[in-house]
């Protein structure tokens, strides 16, 4: 079984699945009145249909026993789907690149900073969220609207990956 190695999350790393949402090394401009810097359009979300709406949610997750097998991926082909940590805790990422399936061998994984967040694009593989912490709490901005936007896939046993941040 292949284990993934955990990379520092990046703009440049994350770019193929979507977008990190950070205010480090991101361009800003001030408002009210010179008080309050603007941290502009550091995602976007995504929609399908004219009649679908953005939403904003928290999610409270638990964490899952390390290490992992990576047993699923998921993905939301009608919107995409942000993670922001709301308690400045680190929280892992495993994504794979856009396709009918996900490819084991093109699955990445990443480790955040606890200051930054995920936005998956519409259609990126990935793993439900994935906390560090015992419990943790996402703000999640995410579509609502018709139509199925969760598709699920299972790797057979000899696909699976394991997940170890302790390596």
């Amino acid at each position: 079984m292949r284990t993934l190695k955990i990379e520092a999350l990046t703009k440049e790393a994350f770019a193929p699945f979507g977008d990190v949402i950070e205010t480090d090394g991101s361009d800003h401009f001030m408002i009210n009145n010179g008080s309050t810097r603007r941290y502009h359009k550091l995602a976007t979300v995504e929609t399908a249909q004219p009649e679908d709406r953005a939403i904003i949610s928290i999610f409270s997750a638990e964490s899952l026993e390390m290490p992992l097998r990576i047993r699923m991926l998921e993905r939301h082909p009608l919107g995409s789907q942000a993670f922001i940590p709301l308690l400045g805790n680190q929280f892992l990422v495993v994504v794979a690149p856009l396709g009918d399936v996900p490819v084991p061998g093109l699955v990445r994984a990443f480790l955040t900073n606890g200051r930054q967040g995920v936005n998956y694009h519409r259609g990126v593989w990935h793993h439900p969220v994935l906390t560090i912490e015992k419990r943790d709490d996402f703000l999640v901005v995410d579509r609502s609207g018709s139509g199925n936007n969760c598709d699920e896939h299972y790797f057979t046993e000899d696909e699976q990956l394991l997940l170890d941040p302790h390596q």
